[in-house]
């Protein structure tokens, strides 16, 4: 990365690209609303401690001076983590999460927390109980969610590198509104500790960046085996950036075009185009069979909400976050807190995994979508035997004005697209490939076979390459050269 190197050959001092940071922050995020907290003083500490290594030639890290936004349904040890939640608005983490500690490891510089959807449930960030983030290409328009925060300030050019948490395309689909680069990672390929969980099965962690090249650098410092994580992969760490220049001739990506049926002309017009750099790349496309894609979105949303209900069933108001001041019994301070503390989009996603998963219902919904989950998968090997990748939109249309959508199912609909790839468990990413009429980004998604993280990485870089639109930076914000 070149902020990375220019702290290394001593043009900048981390001091120096921090307070950068801190002012662009300072300058832009009162209108996009990217941030919940900006660890200002914890990042400026951390700045001069590295500056101190390089006088004392320390080893500085593969992250070293540069600063990180981290969605705050991530732990960063001492610090507030609110899931953007009334329940958390008092929280704070004991502990770093292990993708935390590595970034620190490797000297990155951890900026501050990023809004998102309450408990990461939602497609826009609206449902943030704080505040609403906005798109940096478009005030009026929404950036994505539910990571829309570390999306808006990765695109805004207010921090180089952010992480986010994809559920069902919370990474991609904020990626793509907002003309960023956003990658979900093989599920367990990076650690889930330290993540609140909303849906532990489908929950991944993942990096956004400006580029391709500093996704493959952020996931080479984040693709480590955790102990404290069940299901962390017991693999070696690979090194992404080799494969990054190899040629694609002669590959192959798969097209699920009966499941593309319904997109808009404008989608399919810009979706088509993306292809055809493809076919100038030397890659061949194919037709792919994934006609079962078309029951992920119920399927995933009798799974997610019925782990979410499971997994949100610990904030009682007894062990920590909210307890209601109204509460004179514990069946109060159980129902009373959570009243108080949750918002209307949890509620009715607890509500729902609720009811999947009672008496009478569980074997008519969610065993059922288990099976059909498994379906699903075996789909998508049999695709992968005929080609090397999947290529399909990310989103049915670019990023959609705020407040725009008020119907629950219709916002569902923004994850169509996204969903599979959870569900599989596969790494997917999101590339941006160019505006639509409006000058809004859209954006390409690509879907690679289980642990074939690198493959999607190679074939997006080279992608990339032959769009040749870098830098992609939002009209609304300067464009001097922030990351």
């Amino acid at each position: 990365m070149a902020l990375n190197q220019a702290f290394l050959k001593g043009e900048h001092t981390a001091v120096d690209i921090v307070s950068y940071f801190l002012q662009r922050i300072c300058r832009f995020d009162p209108d996009l609303g990217a941030f919940l907290h900006v660890l200002s003083d914890r990042v400026m500490s951390q700045a001069r401690q590295l500056d101190l290594s390089r006088a004392h030639n320390r080893y500085l890290g593969r992250l070293a001076g540069v600063p990180i936004a981290i969605k705050d349904n991530i732990h960063v040890q001492g610090e507030l983590t609110t899931c953007a939640s009334n329940f958390l608005s008092n929280y704070v983490a004991p502990f770093h999460a292990t993708v935390t500690r590595l970034i620190e490891r490797e000297g990155g510089l951890i900026l501050g927390k990023t809004n998102l959807d309450e408990f990461a449930m939602g497609s826009s960030t609206e449902n943030s109980a704080y505040q609403l983030t906005k798109n940096p290409w478009n005030l009026a328009h929404a950036p994505g969610g539910s990571s829309g925060g570390s999306a808006a300030a990765t695109s805004g050019r207010l921090a180089p590198l952010s992480l986010g948490s994809d559920t069902g395309g919370s990474i991609r689909q904020p990626a793509a509104f907002t003309g960023t680069v956003g990658f979900k990672p093989t599920y367990g390929r990076v650690s889930r500790f330290g993540l609140v969980a909303f849906a532990s099965s489908l929950d991944q962690i993942g990096p956004f960046a400006n580029g391709v090249e500093d996704i493959a650098l952020l996931m080479e410092v984040l693709g480590h085996h955790c102990a404290y994580d069940a299901t962390s992969l017991p693999i070696p760490p690979e090194r992404y950036r080799d494969y990054l220049v190899n040629s694609i001739r002669g590959k192959s990506v798969g097209i699920p075009w009966k499941f593309l049926e319904g997109l808009s002309d404008t989608s399919y017009a810009l979706f088509s185009r993306t292809l055809e750099v493809l076919k100038e790349l030397g890659v061949k496309i194919i037709e792919v069979e994934l006609d079962r894609l078309k029951y992920s979105l119920a399927i995933y949303y009798i799974l997610s909400t019925a782990e979410a209900s499971t997994n949100l069933a610990r904030f009682d108001g007894v062990r920590y976050g909210k307890r209601s001041k109204r509460a004179k019994t514990l069946d109060e301070i159980y129902n009373m807190s959570r009243g108080e503390g949750f918002g209307r989009e949890v509620k009715r996603r607890i509500l729902l995994g609720t009811f999947v998963l009672s008496s009478g219902y569980q074997d008519e919904y969610y065993k059922k979508a288990q099976k059909v989950r498994t379906l699903i998968i075996e789909d998508y090997k049999a695709a992968f035997a005929q080609c090397d990748l999947i290529a399909m939109p990310v989103t049915p249309s670019p990023a959609f004005k705020l407040k725009a959508i008020q119907n629950p199912i219709e916002m569902y609909l923004q994850d169509l697209y996204t969903i599979g790839a959870n569900l599989a468990g596969l790494p997917a990413i999101s590339l941006p490939c160019g505006q639509n009429a409006g000058g809004l980004p859209y954006a390409l998604q690509l879907v690679g076979p289980q642990l074939e993280d690198k493959k999607v990485l190679h074939f997006a870089y080279q992608i990339e390459q032959a769009l040749n639109l870098s830098p992609f930076v939002p009209p609304l914000l300067d464009r001097e050269a922030g990351a």
